[in-house]
């Protein structure tokens, strides 16, 4: 029986739950259900299970499409009456379509997917995302980056996320290009991979450049097939992206994307490196830069709020009116949360974001600069910064640091380190040292977590 077929006969809801690890399963399960009109709702797998029920629920499926070993997960959901493990099936269920029965004509505006956001700070919200949004962005990618059949891509980001589902599943099924799959990030299989497949384009994480910047096996030749290397998801450390450049001769560059854009806004294409900028703004997308207090817009140069406008922006928050209203200003520009500048290239810089922001003593600081001056020490792999209250300086900022293997901890040191640096304010009164800063699925850090141990044990 067809896919499909298994769906329909088994599923009333609208929309159909798929929970698999990064692999080709993904991309037909996800076809399967835009072929009997139904909303994909791609789920995250690494959720807790307290988690993943309050997505489910939001999004009303009744039949989640997953993996055998998957299935665990998934047993204690109430709402879900059917689970269909797709690897147990025959290979009849993927063949083509079954006659007599043709793929439903998707309009423009139908709803693709629910895409949840990844929850940094707070419950997640399901971004609504056309069909409409989802080949914008396809082809805004394809006009920026031209790719041809030669072309090969290593994605290990996972599917479940807006970067994996467009870029490294969407994209390369319209412009017909080749992909190798790994569901797990392990440099070891990284390096195997790129020896073996030879591969033009990677995308990952910074987290993920780090670890094979420290690899010690990786060798300089692993990475001279590629043309097209791509960080996403949070600022790159410039330490790795120089560290990456001396040691193997690749050039990093930047994007920037979010879920409620489908994701990819902005690309700093091959040989337009520029260090800190995730390049300029894709074909339709517009930018601007508003004063966070009057929504006036600021010229290049001038740090503000990023807002952005085009065909790939969401539809809204699934059954959240109130929230989607506040996501948009008044001439209809999503409100980013990003703080960034433009510069006159129109080429952009993130700065930090907006909710993140610290007021120590009356002036604005971002955890982002005080990051950056804390990863450029030898010993630091990665660094989060926090607020803490402070009765004369309203707040103050607090550093937590993950250490290269083999550092040694000197808070005095780090501090002395950030003071030649940054403005005297902008230095962290305390700086303390974790095994591994907390982080989601994607790699983000998750600064509520700090904030967390902080509340747990303030100086």
């Amino acid at each position: 029986m067809h896919l499909a077929d298994l769906i329909e006969r088994r599923s009333s809801s609208r929309t159909v739950g798929v929970m698999l690890p990064t692999g080709a399963a993904f991309p037909m399960a996800a076809l399967a259900g835009w072929m009997l009109g139904r909303v994909v709702v791609p789920l995250n797998y690494l959720l807790k299970e307290d988690e993943l029920n309050d997505v489910i629920e939001d999004c009303e499926t009744d039949v989640v499409l997953t993996a055998s070993p998957l299935l665990q997960f998934l047993g204690y959901t109430p709402r879900v009456r059917r689970l269909i493990a797709i690897d147990e099936l025959g290979p009849d269920a993927f063949r083509g379509v079954p006659e007599p029965r043709l793929p439903r004509a998707a309009a423009p505006d139908d709803l693709a997917v629910l895409l949840y956001t990844s929850g940094t700070t707070g419950r997640p919200k399901g971004a609504m995302l056309t069909h409409a949004n989802l080949t914008a962005n396809i082809r805004q990618c394809r006009e920026w980056i031209h790719f041809d059949h030669h072309d090969r891509i290593l994605g290990v980001l996972p599917q479940f996320h807006s970067f994996g589902l467009t870029v490294l599943t969407l994209l390369p099924l319209t412009a017909g290009l080749t992909v190798v799959y790994t569901a797990r990030f392990v440099p070891a299989k990284i390096l195997h991979l790129l020896r073996e497949h030879r591969p033009t384009m990677f995308i990952a994480i910074p987290s993920m450049y780090g670890a094979l910047l420290h690899a010690k096996s990786a060798r300089r030749e692993d990475f001279a097939s590629l043309r097209i290397v791509v960080s996403g998801g949070e600022p790159l450390p410039t330490s790795i992206a120089e560290g990456f450049y001396e040691r193997f001769g690749v050039r990093i560059n930047e994007g920037f994307g979010m879920t409620e854009t489908a994701p990819v806004t902005h690309w700093c294409r091959p040989g337009e490196y520029r260090p800190r900028s995730v390049g300029m703004p894709l074909p339709c997308v517009e930018q601007r830069i508003v004063d966070i207090n009057t929504s006036r817009d600021l010229p290049p140069g001038e740090e503000g709020e990023l807002r952005l406008r085009g065909p790939n922006v969401m539809r809204g928050y699934f059954k959240r009116p109130e929230e989607t209203a506040r996501m948009f200003d008044e001439r209809g520009w999503l409100r980013t949360g990003d703080m960034a500048r433009i510069d006159r290239d129109g080429f952009l810089s993130i700065t930090g974001r907006l909710k993140e922001m610290l007021i120590v003593g009356g002036e604005n600081v971002f955890p982002r600069e005080i990051e950056e001056a804390l990863e450029s020490h030898p010993s630091v792999a990665a660094a989060g910064v926090v607020g803490a209250h402070d009765d004369i300086r309203g707040e103050i900022p607090v550093a937590f640091v993950e250490l290269r293997e083999g550092a040694a901890f000197d808070e005095r040191a780090l501090q002395a380190w950030c003071r030649e640096r940054l403005a005297g304010y902008k230095v962290p009164r305390e700086v303390r040292a974790l095994d591994a800063l907390p982080r989601n699925p994607t790699g983000k850090l998750l600064r509520r977590e700090l904030q967390k141990m902080l509340a747990a044990s303030p100086a």
